[in-house]
């Protein structure tokens, strides 16, 4: 059962509640491929990361959220910052009443070789994918955009 539904382009999406919501996400490759977590959330695929920390930096963030949802300690330095993701329509709306606006910076990190992951409490699932695969499943609409710029239009 989904606990969010997300937002992007909506025509009518509900105002929020809640101040805007700084997150960092990552597109991390490997071998030609993109790696998607399965969102326990709204079991959806989406990429990797989360929220920002009143007392961390975007890569800060980045970091920590690739520890805590794939197990892999990476300094923050390895991490590209490729863009910001923050028109009014990205929109996160809880069951709890809550509505975020989503503001997400994207950074990229190309791995030489397919790590063994851990997957968090967050997820379902990890995985790699091609550009073909992609188009046969589902992802987050606030990350849909990104994903389409960043790995399937490259």
């Amino acid at each position: 059962m989904s606990i969010v539904t997300f937002y992007r382009g909506h025509p009518n999406p509900p105002k929020t509640t809640m101040p805007a919501h700084l997150g960092a996400n990552a597109i991390i490759t490997c071998n030609g491929k993109l790696l998607l977590e399965k969102r326990r959330d709204s079991d959806t695929w989406g990429l990797v990361g989360g929220g920002v920390k009143k007392y961390e930096t975007e890569v800060q963030a980045i970091a920590r959220e690739v520890y805590e949802e794939l197990g892999l300690r990476i300094p923050k330095e390895r991490f590209q910052k490729l863009a910001v993701y923050g028109e009014p329509g990205r929109i996160a709306a809880y069951q709890d009443g809550s509505i975020w606006r989503m503001v997400i910076v994207i950074f990229g990190l190309d791995l030489q070789e397919e790590p063994k992951l851990k997957i968090s409490a967050e997820s379902k699932a990890l995985r790699f994918f091609t550009k073909e695969e992609l188009k046969d499943i589902p992802i987050v609409i606030t990350h849909s955009d990104v994903v389409e710029d960043w790995f399937i239009n490259k």
